[in-house]
């Protein structure tokens, strides 16, 4: 187990770049895979999520070779093979829910496996709509958790509400859609991340985008014929936005991040900043289907506010961070409509509550949400918090350790690899102290 002391700081702030994207890393793992010839992708991330998914797609048949900072996939045409053993996903939730729509109409049989986290996360939402296309999914147990067999069938297309806001749900229905005969559509209640519709896109892959319903025709059992291209993963704005949201709640820090993806779907964090009083601007760098700037923000006094409904799905991963942020702003910061916390890589409501707890912070639990009260005089906790393998809850509080009134002891933090590998020497670049 390992562990880290963070110190508090009276400065923060500098120049950054953060690493590639963990969600459209993986993504782009699997379509380079699937396309024919070798494509030149640059900025991946080398965190353990997206290096599982890669190691998978080699499984199945498709090649892999980093040189220096670009990554080559050779790609198997759409031909996968049986892999030799089951695939390992480690802790990646993301890369098992969408192999499993990109595998489901394959005529084999693939079991994935994961380490104990992503063995009790629910797979159930993606098995109705696969099976409802023809595919027959074995899961374990009444909870329906890996491992995860997959047997391969012929698919058709469906018209699938998603009872969820998941992006990880829709891009399952849609890369099965790639290898079913007809048409495939999904309908989403709000919006959510579009990374796959947008490198399909890129990919030429046709798809028609109504609002919130996107639907493809499928292409059958060969598959789409997907030709190798040059790809830039952009910077992971949920990587960025421990540090946004740090420097934005320190009167006088400045911060700028380049390269940084900005696509509307994943920058609500932006909105609820500067609703609490923020100063942050943006400018964009990049030209391709996924955005990509500059983010540059100066701190200020915050104060609380409501998060919820439409917002959620659009910064589920940043939620920890500004439940920190609602710590150290003035007034009530109220998250809600976000029981979808409560099956990551940990119970992140009532991780999150705790931990604040152990702070000092005024905090409620809620079975949706959470309500903290602030600002809160900050003191070290006693014991160590423990990461309960998650590494966003772990950045959070290495975040508010930094306002804290003494040092504070971070147990199991070797989770943060699987997204951030360079978290803590970005940690020490910005200002911060650990040992």
């Amino acid at each position: 187990m390992h562990s880290k002391t963070v110190y508090p700081v009276s400065t923060f702030g500098g120049e950054l770049h953060v690493p590639g994207d963990k969600s459209v890393s993986q993504r782009i793992a699997m379509l380079a895979a699937l396309a024919k010839g070798t494509s030149e992708i640059h900025g991946f991330l080398r965190g353990e999520d997206a290096v599982s998914t890669l190691s998978a797609m080699c499984s199945l048949g498709a090649s892999a070779k980093f040189k220096g900072d670009v990554l080559n996939i050779t790609g198997t045409g759409g031909k996968f093979m049986k892999p030799a053993n089951p695939l390992d996903m480690g802790n990646s939730g993301t890369g098992t829910r969408l192999l499993a729509g990109l595998l489901a109409g394959q005529k084999m049989n693939v079991t994935m496996t994961g380490d104990a986290s992503l063995s009790r996360r629910p797979m159930g939402r993606i098995k109705m709509p696969l099976e409802l296309m023809g595919a027959h999914l074995d899961l374990t147990g009444e909870k329906e958790t890996l491992p995860l067999t997959i047997h391969g069938s012929p698919l058709h297309g469906i018209r699938y509400e998603l009872p969820m806001a998941s992006a990880q749900v829709k891009s399952c229905i849609l890369l099965a859609g790639l290898f079913a005969e007809g048409k495939t559509t999904v309908i989403e209640p709000r919006p959510t991340r579009d990374h796959t519709e947008k490198l399909f896109q890129t990919l030429e892959i046709p798809l028609h985008i109504n609002g919130l319903e996107i639907s493809l025709n499928g292409f059958g059992s060969k598959g789409p014929q997907v030709s190798a291209c040059k790809l830039t993963v952009p910077g992971d704005f949920s990587s960025a936005a421990f540090w946004i949201a740090a420097v934005a709640a320190r009167p006088g820090a400045e911060l700028i991040v380049r390269g940084v993806g900005l696509n509307p779907r994943r920058t609500a964090l932006l909105d609820v900043l500067k609703r609490m009083g923020a100063w942050i601007e943006t400018e964009l760098t990049g030209d391709q289907e996924d955005p990509i700037g500059t983010v540059f923000v100066r701190g200020a006094s915050l104060r609380g506010t409501e998060i919820g409904g439409d917002e959620i799905p659009n910064l589920i991963d940043e939620l920890p961070m500004l439940a920190v942020i609602g710590a150290l702003a003035t007034g009530e910061t109220v998250i809600r409509d976000a029981a979808e916390l409560r099956v990551k890589e940990s119970d992140r409501i009532a991780v999150m509550a705790k931990h604040l707890r152990a702070f000092g912070v005024d905090v409620d639990e809620q079975a949706d949400g959470i309500t903290v009260r602030g600002p809160s005089a900050l003191h070290a906790p006693e014991e160590p918090l423990v990461s309960h393998g998650d590494h966003r809850i772990t950045m959070s509080m290495a975040m508010l350790a930094t306002f804290a009134d003494g040092p504070v002891q971070l147990d199991q933090i070797e989770c943060v690899a699987t997204s951030y590998p360079d978290f803590w020497t970005h940690l020490e670049r910005l200002g911060g102290k650990t040992e």
